[in-house]
């Protein structure tokens, strides 16, 4: 589910199937760096879409997680986003981020942080982004049931 009023909704009345949060994280640069920021943030969001349709039904997919400092000192504001998800029933909190520097700090995250390197799509055509996608999609995809199953064993 997206966030959206549509999907918000239904999560709203099928509250109890839907036990995965996801949080695409997403740079933000002005000066130096803006163009990288953005290309990392253009494909958080594009595989965001994918895996909605992969998991329509056990996650919503939450508005992106800015930042414009480094990952260290955002810590405690996502903390508390991971807080409130947990607090509200969410019995899986994810992080999707394109941002290597989030790397060095994942087991410190309230969550399980996925880090997927992101492939410039500014010159694709529609129908390749999408097929580059779906090949990505598969590698988080077992990422991500991995995590349900361990919890669960």
């Amino acid at each position: 589910m997206n966030w959206n009023s549509k999907d918000v909704q239904i999560f709203s009345t099928e509250r109890e199937y839907i036990d995965t949060a996801v949080i695409p994280l997403m740079p933000v640069a002005l000066g130096e760096g803006i163009k990288r920021a953005a290309e990392q943030g253009e494909f958080i969001q594009l595989l965001s879409l994918h895996l909605e349709r992969q998991f329509k039904g056990r996650t919503l997919i939450l508005p992106p997680f800015t930042y414009m400092k480094e990952p260290k000192e955002e810590m405690e504001e996502l903390g508390a986003w991971a807080k409130n998800a947990e607090e509200v029933g969410f019995s899986y909190v994810f992080y999707l981020t394109s941002d290597p520097k989030w790397q060095s700090i994942k087991d410190d995250c309230k969550g399980t942080l996925i880090y997927i390197p992101s492939i410039p799509l500014e010159h694709m055509d529609d129908q390749y982004k999408h097929s580059i996608m779906e090949k990505q999609l598969k590698s988080l995809i077992d990422d991500i049931v991995q995590a349900w199953q361990a919890r669960n064993d």
